[in-house]
């Protein structure tokens, strides 16, 4: 699969490169993004330009997997990362520390479940979050995602073990209007359909998993 751009007039998300492995290092080394993602710890370019080729890379030109680097649009600055991984069609996302609460990841969301459904042979999606990842979980709510339970995650930890995680679904004939049944706590972010901000925090950090290098 060739990567390809998706934009609105809240954000641009587009295939992240060796010019933004700065900016991937700096949201990465941040201990509450660290804290709800399994990115390694600690964190330097290496792991940044490894996760570029073998993740990144490696998931377009198979088509196992789709990632994009988030941008505010007129920017050229990297603030975040989402990720579709067609063997679960789970999604996954981190927001840089400093553009959290802006409502840019919920719009990001919502961009590619359009492109997933409309082009990417997708029915449903799924999302999960560390159960204290209240960021990451309002921008799922904020999306449409129904809150479906806790359940061990998909996705190991750096241990290895499958923590216990909140999961949602988003199927693609829902409505994308917010659905009631989440946990106290979890907030929707402000971002409406119409374009304006982001979140995973409300923004958040993440739902966005990382293999650890062999």
């Amino acid at each position: 699969m060739q990567p390809f751009v998706l934009e609105s007039d809240a954000v641009r998300l587009a295939v992240p490169e060796r010019a933004d492995v700065a900016a991937i290092v700096d949201a990465c080394r941040d201990p509450e993004l660290q804290r709800f993602t399994t990115v390694p710890v600690p964190y330097d370019e290496s792991d940044a330009e490894f996760f570029l080729r073998r993740i990144v890379d490696h998931g377009w030109s198979t088509g196992r997997e789709c990632t994009w680097g988030l941008r505010s649009p007129g920017s050229s600055l990297l603030v975040g990362m989402i990720s579709l991984r067609f063997a679960d069609d789970d999604i996954g996302f981190w927001t840089s520390p400093a553009h959290r609460g802006r409502g840019l990841m919920t719009a990001a969301v919502a961009l590619v479940a359009d492109w997933a459904f409309a082009h990417g042979g997708v029915d449903e999606l799924y999302w999960e979050g560390f159960v204290d990842n209240d960021g990451s979980a309002g921008v799922a709510r904020s999306t449409g995602f129904r809150y479906t339970g806790d359940a061990p995650g998909l996705h190991p930890a750096r241990d290895g073990s499958h923590p216990l995680c909140r999961t949602a679904r988003l199927r693609s004939s829902d409505d994308r209007s917010v659905k009631p049944g989440w946990p106290v706590g979890v907030s929707p972010s402000e971002y409406s359909r119409d374009p304006a901000v982001d979140i995973r925090g409300l923004d958040e950090p993440i739902g966005e998993t990382e293999p650890e290098r062999p």
